[in-house]
């Protein structure tokens, strides 16, 4: 009779904290999807907010509103975890939408309000990657580096932002964005 009046208890408990008051709703993810109060993805063609962030940061850099050293300071290491929940897979949903949330924090208003009026698509992405020198070979595979040896491979697709990462071809270009997000973001900073 204890052991059942001590499930009753605790399904009460359960029942009556998940009625409690609720927060604010916090952006939402699903897949690769990130909802941002400063972000739209409501026009045709628009990269999922991970990728806005990315290559919107990059193309900031050409104007007055680049990201300052301080802010990189603050940014690089909320990339790096980024970058980081893509090469591990399976990573909590939550655990990326954090992340998002604390670079858009990062970055100021202007900022981020420049990165929305842009507009940002994916034959934006694929112009960037293809004025940096980004190519997807045979199976997916970045066709930078071909007849080099490994280490001068690595060593150039690493500074144009490539990645050998496995993976679906799909993966590779915001890879590479992200790659250079971070590789940008510690210029900033030596």
């Amino acid at each position: 009779m204890k052991k059942i009046f001590l499930l009753l208890a605790f399904l009460f408990a359960l029942l009556l904290a998940s009625c409690s008051g609720t927060a604010a709703p916090a952006p939402t993810t699903g897949g690769d999807i990130y909802v941002s109060q400063n972000l739209p993805v409501d026009y045709e063609g628009a990269l999922p907010v991970r990728n806005q962030l990315a290559l919107g940061t990059l193309e900031l850099s050409q104007t007055d509103l680049a990201i300052n050293a301080e802010q990189a300071k603050t940014l690089l290491p909320l990339w790096q975890a980024l970058r980081s929940t893509q090469q591990a897979g399976g990573t909590a949903q939550a655990e990326v939408s954090a992340l998002l949330t604390q670079i858009e924090a990062a970055m100021k208003p202007e900022q981020l309000q420049s990165i929305a009026s842009m507009k940002l698509t994916f034959t934006n992405m694929q112009e960037w990657a293809t004025a940096n020198g980004i190519t997807m070979g045979s199976g997916g595979t970045p066709g930078q580096g071909s007849g080099m040896s490994p280490e001068a491979r690595a060593t150039k697709q690493a500074a144009e932002g490539i990645t050998s990462s496995s993976g679906g071809s799909g993966s590779k270009l915001p890879t590479a964005l992200m790659d250079a997000v971070i590789a940008s973001l510690e210029a900033q900073i030596k």
